[in-house]
């Protein structure tokens, strides 16, 4: 059916909406019902190579979970509505997933409806998209919607750069189906362990690569995963508050067992395919693959991450040569949009040098050391467009473009964080800052800003920055916004603390939390320390076999600096929290540092690293086989009958990421040495906690046991 759509916006030049809460709001509900305030916001943008309109995706408002599919003409800020799940649905249940969908949207932290995910074609014309496993095209320039009539349940469709054909998975099969409905099978396997293009579970959670098959720019061929998981231990998840229900077993590469086997091969339209070759026993990681004008290239990585290939491939053999080769004695590290190719077919690529993260042309760094490079947005015909930081000042990321004339320009000057999508020459930026509620998405060159339906937050943060301590610990404090500075506060520390996550930014919407709390009478300490981004390689090195010692002295060091300067924090009675590393950091300080912390949350924790995946723990602390003690430094297990102080354990008993095995082990360890403690166990509830109820509880829950145990009587 052709459906088309013909709603616009009319104020093409608002930077958002005055959007209020809802009557009787608290921030914990409105956080909750707002997905942490992102509804409503323009994302997942894609700019058309000649610069004329930028596809996005965005829901109605900002408490509406169901995103629609957008286009802003640039030239004149007008916006279409070009595709709307509940029309297209016609009212039926969107939210009965293939488990693959669920699986990708809970490795992308992705707790909205409707179109979430789509992919276009070079020119960016059409649109494919699935909603409830079925098989929808847009036309991006006339507005028409059209459902394909394949079997389904349909996963991850994208149309050649040509627009011919629309590549999809079905349960672990690829298929190929074209606009007038026609579709059959390119890639099966009868072995239900065996899945094509469907990335794996440590590609798509830890290496940043969330699919599993690209078309080549003439749309006669796929590269396409081959993922068998047979030699993977099966873990199983079930819902006790529902015993009738059959658990879900899920492959799990735990530290030191088995991966899943992946190998790559080239696929033509009608099936026939040769197998991708490189040494996959030395280099067994398949970490990027990209497909472009200057040809098929690939990224292996071995085990230990120690070493990383960049190797061109002949789709017609299926031989690989390798382009360029990096190592390090820790660990090379991934970059986001690497590798790409400049337009003469130079290698653009990025690499630990000098202290820094840098941008390589050729193996060649053409940055300075001072800056720290995020990540590669494009690589045009004479340019790379880059986000990086200063290393003095990992707060605030740019964007940033180097000319292959030597030029490097920053084209964003506003304090904040930033990030771009590019097409062509134009530039769509996406800017947070500590002073604006809210995203701001504009054009570049004078262009239109897309409108935001995000509520606004009621909280208003009320934040310090803070150099701390002898290592210079970027840190951020909260007060209550009327704190009387005689009045002595209790201090709650909420920091992240681990690798590849930042939580001292310059935006306002990552403290919204924080503030909440520090406005109900604490001071909040936030800090980064050893072991996050932005600082260089050495920094980031520092956990390299300890992920408990570095990242617990940073704070505590960092605590104490703090306190030091601000004579209101009384350092009598601190407590900390965290979700994930910082629920695995919280629980580790309130059991090494009783002296300093009075009481801890820790959320969905990681209590034994041996029980985590592969890629990541294997990065920082090697194999648990011949590096067992690292793993032994690293774990909470073992001070189990350390603990003196209050702990409550948090944890969603279908959390496929950090199991959990991890809370229900400690909390045996601590009953074991006769530790009282409090656990939490939330059932139905994932790594992410998107119900909003229990979003929203889980604060208050918070709350009152901080209060309890922080109360100005010892």
């Amino acid at each position: 059916m052709d459906v088309p759509f013909h709603l616009a916006t009319t104020a093409p030049y608002w930077p958002r909406l005055a959007v209020l809460p809802a009557m009787n709001d608290s921030f914990p509900r409105q956080y909750a019902r707002t997905q942490r305030l992102t509804l409503g916001e323009p994302r997942g943008l894609v700019v058309s190579p000649d610069g004329k309109r930028v596809v996005f995706i965005r829901s109605r408002s900002g408490a509406d979970p169901v995103n629609c599919l957008w286009v802003v003409d640039t030239s004149s800020g007008h916006e279409r509505l070009i595709a709307d799940p509940v029309l297209l649905l016609a009212g039926s249940d969107d939210t009965d997933l293939p488990a693959e969908e669920r699986a990708r949207r809970e490795r992308a932290r992705e707790g909205a409806g409707g179109i979430v995910t789509f992919a276009t074609d070079t020119a960016v014309t059409v649109a494919a998209f699935a909603l409830a496993g079925r098989l929808f095209t847009a036309g991006l320039i006339s507005a028409t919607v059209r459902e394909l009539d394949v079997a389904g349940p349909v996963f991850d469709p994208r149309p050649d750069p040509t627009a011919k054909h629309i590549a999809y998975t079905r349960q672990g099969s690829l298929r190929i189906a074209t606009p007038k409905g026609t579709h059959w099978e390119v890639a099966a396997d009868d072995n239900t362990d065996v899945t094509w293009g469907v990335a794996e579970f440590i590609a798509a959670e830890e290496m940043g690569r969330s699919r599993g098959f690209w078309w080549n720019p003439a749309g006669t061929h796929l590269a396409a995963t081959r993922v068998d998981n047979s030699r993977v231990q099966r873990w199983w998840l079930s819902n006790p508050a529902e015993p009738a229900r059959a658990p879900t077993g899920t492959p799990y590469p735990a530290a030191g067992t088995p991966n899943a086997d992946v190998s790559l091969f080239i696929i033509d339209v009608d099936g026939e395919r040769v197998e991708v070759r490189w040494n996959r026993l030395e280099l067994p990681y398949l970490a990027r693959v990209s497909w472009s004008s200057h040809g098929l290239i690939i990224t292996v990585q071995s085990r230990d991450q120690r070493r990383l290939e960049v190797r061109t491939v002949d789709p017609v053999t299926g031989a690989t040569h390798l382009r360029l080769a990096d190592a390090d004695p820790r660990w090379v590290e991934l970059v986001s949009g690497t590798p790409a190719f400049l337009g003469d077919g130079r290698l653009v690529t990025c690499a630990d040098r000098d202290g820094a993260r840098r941008l390589m042309v050729d193996g060649q760094p053409v940055t300075f050391a001072p800056l720290q490079v995020h990540a590669v947005i494009e690589a045009e015909q004479s340019s790379v467009v880059f986000t990086a930081n200063f290393l003095v000042d990992p707060a605030h990321q740019h964007v940033w473009r180097w000319h292959t004339t030597g030029k490097l320009e920053r084209l964003t000057e506003e304090a904040g964080v930033h990030s771009a999508v590019v097409g062509g020459a134009t530039v769509a930026l996406r800017s947070s800052t500590l002073d604006r509620e809210g995203a701001l998405t504009r054009i570049s060159g004078g262009g239109p800003i897309l409108t935001s339906f995000a509520e606004t937050a009621l909280v208003q943060p009320n934040i310090r920055f803070v150099d701390a301590g002898d290592r210079s610990l970027v840190a951020a404090l909260l007060l209550p916004r009327d704190a009387d500075p005689d009045q002595k506060l209790p201090v709650l520390l909420d920091p992240y603390g681990g690798p590849h996550a930042q939580r001292v930014v310059a935006s306002r919407a990552a403290f919204l939390t924080s503030q909440w709390f520090a406005d109900q009478g604490f001071a909040v300490v936030v800090i980064d320390g050893r072991g996050t981004p932005g600082r260089g390689a050495a920094w980031e090195r520092a956990v390299s076999n300890d992920l408990a010692g570095p990242v617990l002295e940073d704070q505590i060091d960092g605590l104490e600096a703090i306190g030091e300067q601000f004579p209101q924090l009384d350092l009598t009675r601190v407590g900390i929290r965290g979700w994930s590393f910082g629920g695995y950091l919280a629980a580790l300080a309130v059991m090494r540092r009783p002296d300093v912390f009075r009481c801890a949350i820790a959320g969905a924790p990681v209590t034994d690293w041996r029980l985590y995946d592969t890629h990541y723990t294997e990065r920082y602390l090697g194999d648990p086989s011949t590096n067992a003690d690292a793993y032994d430094r690293s774990s909470l297990l073992t001070d189990a009958a350390k603990l003196e102080r209050p702990l409550l354990l948090i944890h969603g008993l279908s959390d496929d990421n950090v199991f959990a095995a991890h809370t229900l082990q400690l909390s045996s360890a601590l009953l074991a040495a006769g530790r009282p403690h409090n656990v939490l166990p939330l059932t139905g509830v994932s790594h992410m906690t998107p119900q909003e109820v229990i979003a929203e509880n889980i604060l208050n829950l918070q709350l009152s046991f901080l209060r309890e145990h922080l109360s100005a009587a010892d």
